[in-house]
């Protein structure tokens, strides 16, 4: 389960801290270090580019799931198919974080010989910020994608647009495109109007959510997100365009990568049991130069940025530039967190034997 906060006075907490405290808190309940360490990076990596969401909120989820067998802490990935331009991976169950590295790795590894490669990851708990993904092959000049799906087979969340019942869920994606002075576009968002962990922390913090994201169990369009935990469900963004997406993201995971054929029980929880993930990989500099690529490119975002923004907006933004904004100052200050948010963490650290100074 999520934890139950209020948030009062946000605290800054250096990064370092957090990793550490996240690391040793998952060694305590089985991993090994390596494991533990990449799960700390990846989680505190969120919450520095500003998508707390899919931060060290996460951990007490993590910690339940490794209790409740759905997860094997220490569990390493497997390469089960691999040709030249493609390879499978089983994560053999264990954090979704170390499979999710290890296909972009090899993605991008081919890509460089190959001009174009695809990875797909099966049997794996929750690969987080799917951004993080797409933004190591930009740093490596490459485009990537990032499709997820399978979250349905267990829990559906999402009507169709025009439909009165659940079929999907939130089906995210990612989009990265290397651009000059290491400023990469990164597109990474749930195909529901909002994601599952933006509702369920709103409702945690007492929040209200945009109109048009959720409905309640009968259907009716609603603010409130406790209506949408009590049975109701996500709507898909833009409509008819955005379930189309949300539809073709579920070919391109989880049908795709046959992720239905490596289920198991309870494994990987009530969202991952069924997940399947694809990476797509491609060079930049197919068809010209890299140079004139990202000339090119940065151009292009000069020009959006320069456009003049509406009433009420300070400046317009291309996809990555607020989270690089917020970076700057997370490094500098810290990362935010609500007093409850770290008493709630601390807790968690002395439940499994963890002393928090």
């Amino acid at each position: 389960m999520y934890p139950i906060y209020e948030v009062k006075k946000m605290i800054r907490k250096d990064p370092e801290l957090l990793k550490n405290l996240v690391e040793q808190i998952l060694m305590k309940v089985g991993s090994n270090f390596d494991n533990a360490h990449r799960v700390a990076e990846a989680l505190v990596l969120s919450n520095l580019v500003g998508i707390d969401t899919h931060g060290i909120w996460h951990m007490r989820m993590y910690v339940e799931e490794i209790r409740d067998g759905e997860i094997i802490p220490n569990a390493k990935p497997e390469i089960l198919l691999d040709t030249p331009t493609s390879s499978l991976i089983s994560g053999n169950w264990g954090f979704g974080f170390v499979s999710a590295k290890l296909a972009m790795d090899l993605a991008i590894k081919k890509a460089r010989d190959q001009n174009i490669a695809v990875a797909a990851i099966v049997q794996t708990g929750h690969i987080g910020r799917l951004g993080e993904y797409v933004e190591m092959a930009a740093r490596e000049g490459m485009i990537s994608f990032v499709f997820a799906g399978g979250y349905s087979e267990k829990q559906q969340s999402t009507v169709p647009y025009g439909g009165a019942e659940k079929i999907l869920h939130t089906n995210p994606l990612a989009i990265g495109i290397p651009v000059g002075d290491n400023t990469p576009i990164v597109v990474d968002f749930a195909t529901t109007t909002l994601s599952g962990s933006k509702v369920k922390l709103a409702a945690l913090q007492g929040k209200q959510v945009a109109s048009g994201a959720i409905v309640d169990a009968d259907g009716n369009p609603t603010i409130d997100p406790n209506d949408f935990i009590n049975g109701g469900a996500h709507l898909p963004f833009g409509q008819h365009k955005g379930f189309g997406i949300m539809l073709a993201i579920e070919y391109l995971g989880r049908i795709f990568a046959g992720s239905d054929s490596y289920a198991e029980g309870n494994k990987g929880g009530l969202y991952s049991g069924y997940q399947g993930i694809s990476f797509v990989v491609m060079k930049a500099d197919c068809f010209s130069a890299m140079s004139d690529f990202l000339e090119r490119g940065k151009e292009m975002q000069n020009r959006v940025n320069k456009v003049k923004p509406a009433k009420e907006f300070d400046q317009v933004y291309t996809p990555g530039d607020i989270e690089r904004k917020i970076r700057l100052d997370r490094e500098k200050s810290g990362i935010p967190l609500s007093s409850a948010e770290w008493e709630d963490l601390k807790s968690l650290a002395t439940e499994v034997g963890v002393s928090v100074n």
